[in-house]
């Protein structure tokens, strides 16, 4: 079965391995090898990523890259059934997601 489209227009992936501490390198990649999964989206099923909808933001979904340390993706579904990935936040940032959305828009497509 093909995997889903992921693309990655705003350098999030390097973005990520930048900043990521360097045991969760591999944790994001991972992440990404879920979220691209047909199966996984077929069956609403993402154990690893746990993907949902950020509450007040119509389209914009979480998926974790850790649970623990609370590192996340934010991603978008585009028109072309693709995957988008918007930006990688911190435990820190993720608390406070729908600032980092307003003061990061850009990177979404809102």
């Amino acid at each position: 079965m093909n995997n889903k489209p992921l693309l990655d227009e705003r350098g999030v992936i390097a973005k990520a391995m930048k900043i990521l501490p360097q045991n969760l390198c591999t944790e994001m990649l991972s992440s990404l090898a879920e979220l691209e999964d047909n199966e996984a989206h077929r069956k609403r099923e993402f154990p690893k990523t746990r993907l949902h909808a950020v509450e007040g933001f119509k389209g914009i979904y979480r998926a974790d890259i850790d649970k623990i340390s609370g590192w996340r993706l934010h991603i978008q579904y585009g028109d072309d059934h693709a995957i988008h990935l918007c930006d990688v936040l911190s435990g820190a940032e993720h608390d406070s997601v729908a600032k980092v959305i307003k003061a990061r828009r850009k990177r979404y497509d809102l």
